[in-house]
């Protein structure tokens, strides 16, 4: 689709949405921009009041609670509304980075039907944005990334007034043959999908639905959707006969819908790369949290609501929440005590402050210098560790380097944020020797447990050429330098270490990628590779 006719069907959907506030919303994935700001100057064509929800609004900000400064001076409970008091459209920007507890609380708001929300999706990825429960609610899902300027130049327009439209059983079995067709599962997509037909038709003044009613429905609705193509040739069975009967709809009488021209319309507007998005987007959630992921980590992270709870010197008191569940018994209280205080706290009063944790990435490289491996790639091994030692100090990672040659296994480096001085270490890493697999997975592992243990989140990046032929208790033995090596990669399993393995040997070691299953790692083989692409397939499966 054309950048003109992408911002046309942009404008189209937030049309649909003033005239039908039941569609949810819109997720609007686009960066900052005068595009984006013209199209959110066209909100003020809502019939809704617009109002902002930042990311980080309480709950007594959105459903309304006690108003302290009120209450303390009444002396009596004085209640204040919230954002959700009244019906509105409700703009939330970088929604991707919404939590999920916010995100259910404003699908609950949408169920009412009293809301319309608008989410900025800012994200620079496929699979990140907002959460999945939310985004279903949306029923239209537009980009503005890649409209010029000079592309944006259609208006608004003017709507007309609102009139009722009837549907046909014909326009549901469309609908929900589309949904099969582009393997759409959601019920709500379909809902979706039949409201903005009706609302296209009355944009358009007409009584019943017609088939560019769907037509367009579908490209909004449907085409973002999608998880798969259909096959060539798909088409909707021919109805079954029909018994001679009178139609309750006069005006869908006779409207047959061409379902293959859907599908050819439907499918002109899916993303050339609709597969290797979905593919993205499952390859994403598969695996756990990386760094700053919410888990009990090593650092706080941003403030989350107050618990009830007895101070015990290590949880500092939330004052203000501490007054406001204090503050509707205190008229009671005053009658009630012998002593002239202004606010009477009790003990069920005191308020926790409580924080969001955060853990740090510790990325583990554990690189083989022995004989075979220093013969082979050492040194584009250790100018790719020095690409990405630049890149995990930019996102303030710490990094750990553990080297194993010889007999055994070293730690040349524990984990640190230092460049300078991870960088002296590998530079002074001798190669030479046999290749004790087992002692460095052994010794990586068992730095990423300690990391685990202070809430960091361990990554092992294990460069070796997979030629193990020191077993794990320093004896020159291949088939127990094998077998040592797989325990120890059970063993990094059982202990959820996340792990790469890139294989430096100039071809690729078939012993190396069963290490990878069995660490169940990424296993990058790299012959004919430098430095710059070891970087780069690192940072690609570590993103």
């Amino acid at each position: 689709m054309e950048p003109a006719q992408r911002w046309t069907m942009a404008l189209l959907a937030l049309r649909l949405v003033a005239l039908d506030p039941r569609l949810g919303g819109i997720v609007v994935t686009a960066r900052a921009g005068p595009v984006r700001d013209r199209w959110l100057d066209a909100l003020g064509r809502l019939s809704l009041p617009l109002r902002k929800v930042p990311l980080t609004i309480t709950d007594e900000q959105l459903f309304g609670g006690l108003d302290l400064a009120a209450t303390l001076a009444a002396g009596r409970e004085v209640r204040a509304e919230g954002l959700l008091a009244q019906p509105g459209a409700l703009l939330v920007p970088m929604a991707e980075r919404m939590e999920p507890g916010l995100a259910a609380r404003l699908g609950q708001a949408l169920d009412s039907a009293e809301h319309v929300l608008i989410a900025l999706d800012e994200s620079a990825d496929e699979g990140e944005g907002i959460p999945a429960s939310l985004r279903d609610r949306l029923a239209f899902h537009i980009d503005l990334d890649g409209i010029a300027c000079s592309d944006a130049l259609t208006g608004f327009g003017t709507l007309p007034e609102t009139t009722d439209t009837c549907t046909t059983v014909k326009d549901i079995a469309a609908i929900a043959e589309l949904c099969e067709s582009f393997g759409v599962a959601s019920p709500r997509a379909a809902i979706h999908c039949l409201r903005a037909a009706g609302a296209h038709a009355m944009l358009h003044r007409r009584r019943a639905v017609a088939p560019e009613d769907i037509e367009a429905a579908a490209i909004l609705t449907l085409a973002p959707r999608a998880t798969r193509l259909p096959e060539a040739g798909d088409s909707a069975p021919p109805p079954p006969p029909q018994q001679d009967a009178p139609d309750a709809t006069a005006d869908g009488d006779g409207l047959e819908i061409p379902q293959e021209m859907l599908l050819d319309a439907v499918r002109a507007n899916l993303p050339t790369d609709i597969l290797a998005q979905v593919a993205a987007k499952r390859r994403r959630g598969a695996k756990g949290a990386g760094a700053g992921s919410k888990r009990t980590g090593n650092r706080r992270g941003r403030p989350l609501p107050p618990r009830a709870g007895r101070p015990d010197g290590r949880a500092r008191i939330d004052l203000v929440a501490t007054l406001r569940a204090a503050a509707p018994w205190q008229t009671l209280r005053k009658a009630q005590s012998i002593h002239d205080r202004p606010v009477e706290i009790r003990a069920g009063d005191i308020r926790l402050k409580r924080f969001e944790e955060k853990s740090d990435r510790l990325l583990i490289f554990a690189v083989d210098a022995s004989g075979s491996a220093a013969f082979a790639r050492l040194g584009e091994a250790k100018g790719a560790v020095e690409l990405l030692l630049a890149e995990a100090y930019a996102r303030r990672d710490h990094v750990a380097l553990v080297g194993f040659r010889g007999a055994q296994a070293d730690v040349l480096l524990p984990p640190t944020r230092s460049l300078v001085q991870t960088k002296r270490r590998l530079a002074e890493l001798p190669g030479g020797g046999g290749t004790p697999l087992a002692a460095g997975l052994k010794t990586a592992t068992e730095i990423a447990v300690h990391a685990k243990s202070r809430g960091m989140t361990p990554t092992l990046v294990l460069l070796t050429d997979g030629r193990a032929n020191v077993a794990l208790d320093g004896e020159a033995d291949r088939t127990r330098a094998a077998a040592d090596a797989g325990k120890m990669a059970q063993a990094a399993l059982l202990q959820g270490v996340e792990a790469l393995v890139i294989d430096m040997g100039k071809r690729p070691e078939r012993a190396l990628r069963t290490l990878a299953e069995t660490l169940d790692a990424a296993y990058v083989p790299l012959p004919r590779a430098n430095a710059r692409s070891l970087s780069d397939a690192v940072t690609g499966a570590l993103s």
